[in-house]
């Protein structure tokens, strides 16, 4: 009784209430002596953290206005104290309106419930609310499960090995103004999602959206606990047993500004697949702040989640990425190989150019030394270490990730960062293809518009059956181990058909801009050689 009564004056917010089979949902409505405290404590919580960050401009204020002086801290502290009680009568007032509201009452009783004596029953009489995450039990934690199942390897030198020379080659001023820039608005710029502002701008639209992925799509919320202790907030939708396409998990990974509640989800949702969403560290419910490090202890624990909770085998996981979020997936598919396959839309090949192309010239070495020492996400670099199928989308009029983007025009198709990204890729895998010989080509074809790239294809005589069953013969007689040595003996032409033959199975050309949803058509398993046409 005692945890109940206080859990109703200091628990969360209800949200909703979620429709049932002998219910309809509804949005919870507080009344009017619960309401109004509920203001008053969310504008004190404002103004607290306002005047943090604005905390040496008060300071200074307060200074010239002489309230330094021992005279001046003790009428401080008398409205400190005035605010105190106002803020502590505000408490107890709601409280007191939650207590006298049945739904809020039943609400705290499964709460209870939940986190003191977690059982199928209790989670799922929980499951039927929807109230601020921080209060959400912790369903599974990062180190739940067998450890030999965990495959954490490490990065390869080479990535400590490029912030290290880019440190070096600074100076100490420089390195102090990119720490200073990186962790105020730096990190910001690049994940403008996890900043209170964006959460709070978004929230209603959140609210909704994950009240339809469990009202419509019987979606299942779990908070997921992370090396180092950031919460997760993750949604699974189980399509098992009940589509084609339901027994493989698409996990997905949103862009700096997307949240699963709205975000890339809806394709594979669209697509009957059982689908993974996680928000990113300090992006709605989760928590954190999205440094590369917690990005990975995240992702690491949501596919830790997927295989030892949601009973997924690794080979029945799939990864789709939107934008930034590539740079998760890439890195979970470099740590978890044995993956099915891997699907990045309008992912860039790694953020320093990118940013570089962005930013004022004057900025050019700031920016590169404090996205090399804070920010470094290499996606290209991460992907080359998986060996599995890869699809990547590329937008034709991406105005994003392209570096190139005359005034009043469209972006430049060839500056598109996409292009980098395969290029690595099919270097990597076919570096006996894609060469110095083939690579103007190739180029020549990224530049091109979808229309002219089909008569190139023409033009070099490029007949996809006749190609791909040059790739099967060399898979039977040699294996698909990559880097892939196909000797072509010399045919500079069969040499160029066979390298436009691979950019058109690992990218498809989607005309659109950056964040326009992803059709249905586009997401497909990846070409592998040896499959069927």
């Amino acid at each position: 009784m005692a945890s109940k009564l206080l859990w109703t004056f200091y628990g969360p917010r209800l949200l909703r209430i979620f429709k049932t089979e002998n219910a309809q949902g509804h949005d919870y409505v507080p009344g009017v002596l619960e309401s109004f405290p509920d203001k008053i404590i969310s504008t004190f919580n404002t103004a607290l953290g306002v005047s943090y960050w604005t905390s040496p401009v008060i300071g200074a204020i307060l200074y010239r206005k002489g309230y330094f002086t021992q005279e001046g801290a003790g009428s401080l502290l008398r409205v400190a104290l005035s605010m105190f009680v106002v803020y502590a009568i505000a408490y107890i007032l709601r409280g007191i309106g939650r207590f006298s509201n049945a739904e809020y009452r039943d609400f705290i009783s499964a709460l209870v419930a939940a986190r003191e004596k977690p059982t199928v029953d209790s989670k799922k009489q929980l499951a039927g609310y929807d109230f601020e995450f921080w209060a959400w039990p912790v369903d599974f934690r990062w180190d739940d499960g067998s450890s030999s199942d965990k495959k954490n390897a490490k990065k390869p030198a080479v990535v400590n090995s490029r912030r290290a020379q880019a440190v070096e080659r600074s100076s100490i001023p420089c390195r102090f103004l990119s720490y200073l820039a990186m962790h105020s608005f730096g990190r910001r710029m690049v994940y403008p999602g996890a900043t209170s502002l964006m959460n709070y701008a978004v929230s209603s639209m959140l609210n909704s959206g994950r009240a339809a992925l469990v009202e419509e799509k019987n979606g299942h919320r779990a908070k997921v606990l992370a090396e180092g202790g950031n919460e997760i907030d993750t949604m699974f939708v189980d399509r098992r047993g009940k589509h084609n396409n339901g027994k493989t998990l698409v996990i997905a990974f949103e862009g700096n500004a997307g949240f699963y509640e709205l975000g890339c989800t809806g394709t594979p949702l669209d697509l009957n697949y059982s689908v993974l969403g996680w928000n990113h560290p300090g992006f709605g419910g989760s928590t954190g702040v999205p440094f590369p490090d917690q990005e990975q202890k995240a992702v690491d624990a949501v596919i830790q989640y997927a295989i030892q909770k949601l009973g997924f085998e690794p080979q029945d996981i799939a990864l789709f990425a939107w934008s930034i979020g590539g740079y998760t997936a890439s890195w979970a598919a470099r740590n978890y190989p044995d993956i099915k396959y891997v699907i990045l839309d309008a992912t860039f090949d790694d953020i320093v150019p990118l940013a570089i192309a962005k930013m004022p010239e004057s900025w050019k070495s700031l920016v590169g030394l404090s996205l090399r020492t804070y920010m470094d996400l290499n996606v290209a670099e991460q992907l080359l270490d998986y060996k599995g199928p890869v699809l990547l989308v590329r937008r034709t009029k991406d105005e994003i990730i392209s570096t190139e983007a005359p005034p009043n025009s469209e972006p430049v198709i060839g500056s598109n960062r996409g292009n980098f990204l395969l290029l690595k890729l099919l270097q990597h895998r076919y570096p006996s293809l894609v060469d110095s010989t083939t690579l103007p080509m190739i180029n020549e074809f990224l530049a091109a518009e979808t229309y002219r790239q089909a008569e190139m294809l023409q033009e070099r005589l490029v007949v996809p059956e006749e190609c791909h069953k040059v790739f099967s013969q060399h898979v039977a007689e040699s294996g698909t181990n990559f880097p892939m040595a196909l000797d072509v003996k010399g045919d500079e032409g069969l040499k160029i058909k066979l390298a436009l033959y691979l950019v058109t199975v690992h990218m498809e050309n989607f005309h659109s801009t950056h964040c326009t949803p992803l059709p249905g058509n586009f997401f497909h398993e990846p070409w592998v050689p040896q499959s069927r046409l």
